[in-house]
């Protein structure tokens, strides 16, 4: 029986104007780590051989605009393809987005889903937690390098494609909305997490008069920097490729380096169910931050430095309070295997901060020594 891996790579792979014409599809298989797109690999066989492609649906609830989504991922990426064949980086690559056979980097199905075709980055593999300090440097690495790339990018051609994405103060705001509301009736079984969200409301209010007095500059950033977005090599186990590009906007880059380590630092799983296996990991907290600013530090500014451990504990805040306000809408927004995954999520993140609450004058000491 044809798989619907099989369905969707028959249908869609023909619509993309690839490298080689090719003769057969060898493998179709979904790829279900991701929360929000529809993602397939394919493996095509042509003249010279296989070839790996990732095709993926556009979730075009999360992502309404899929037009403007797709300009900044073909943008950025050109845009660092050019700076890596000047020499820039070495070892590292980028994603190539192939284009429709109409000429637009995306495709319009029959049902007006939007689909899009990468290639395959072959001989790499991504992880979903790093086994020790030197692979948390080497994603940090790859990550400021990535923005260190962008430098000079004009940020004026970016669409802000999720309005108002990394902006605490509007996730406490949509979180309020959602308990008033309690669509899904579920506000009874998580009034101790939202007790928890309104006692660190204050932390939503305290980057932007540093943004509007211009020490923290608004930059290109990616948005999502979790571990599993850096591909790293097989051979070397360097990290070569960022990837998942979705979120590419105008941003700080305290989002991009909170948001890592709130992902890298916990030591359980995103929805882990023990609480007592949730803590921060300092080690790779050290290692993370040597890595990144090795890579980037230069360009940053005195506040921007100053607030790094901050900027862990906000990410991890205002992650919990998406998971929560997505519980309470009916859990529309990030994809779920059990009907209780975002609650799991938002207690983890939220125990999460409680350790890094405790861990903040460590962390401070060790960004003060770097």
């Amino acid at each position: 029986m044809i798989t619907i891996a099989e369905q969707q790579a028959r249908a869609m792979l023909p619509q993309f104007a690839l490298e080689e014409e090719y003769t057969d599809i060898r493998e179709a298989r979904e790829l279900t780590e991701g929360h929000i797109n529809s993602t397939y690999y394919v493996e095509a066989q042509g003249a010279a051989g296989p070839r790996g492609y990732i095709l993926q649906k556009i979730n075009t609830y999360v992502f309404r605009r899929p037009e403007e989504l797709m300009a900044n991922i073909v943008g950025v990426t050109e845009y660092i393809r050019e700076r890596l064949a000047a020499g820039e980086a070495r070892g590292q690559s980028t994603l190539h987005v192939y284009p429709a056979k109409d000429g637009n980097p995306w495709y319009q199905d029959e049902q007006g889903g939007y689909w899009r075709c990468y290639n395959f980055v072959a001989n790499s593999y991504s992880l979903q937690a790093a086994a020790g300090p030197q692979e948390a440097r080497r994603a940090a690495y790859a990550f400021g390098t990535f923005q260190r790339m962008l430098d000079g990018f004009p940020i004026e051609r970016l669409h802000e494609t999720i309005p108002d994405f990394h902006n605490t103060k509007k996730r406490y705001e949509a979180l309020e909305a959602a308990v008033a509301e309690d669509r899904a009736g579920r506000r009874a079984e998580v009034e101790d997490e939202i007790a928890f969200a309104r006692a660190r409301k204050g932390d939503c209010l305290l980057l932007p008069p540093l943004v509007a007095a211009g020490s923290i500059p608004l930059r290109v950033t990616h948005n999502d920097t979790k571990l599993n977005n850096v591909l790293f090599d097989r051979d070397t186990h360097e990290a070569v490729c960022v990837v998942d590009l979705d979120t590419i906007m105008p941003g700080l880059s305290l989002y991009d380096f909170g948001d890592s380590l709130r992902f890298l630092g916990n030591t359980a799983a995103e929805d882990e169910r023990d609480l007592s296996n949730v803590d921060f990991s300092l080690p790779l907290f050290e290692a993370y931050t040597k890595g990144y600013l090795a890579a980037c530090g230069a360009a940053l500014t005195p506040d921007e430095i100053r607030l790094l451990p901050f900027s862990v504990k906000l990410m991890t805040y205002e992650c919990g309070m998406r998971f929560l306000t997505d519980y309470l809408n009916g859990d529309v927004y990030f994809r779920i295997h059990r009907p209780d995954d975002n609650l799991a999520r938002c207690r983890t993140q939220f125990a999460l901060v409680r350790r890094i609450e405790a861990l903040l004058p460590e962390m401070e000491r060790i960004v003060a020594q770097n």
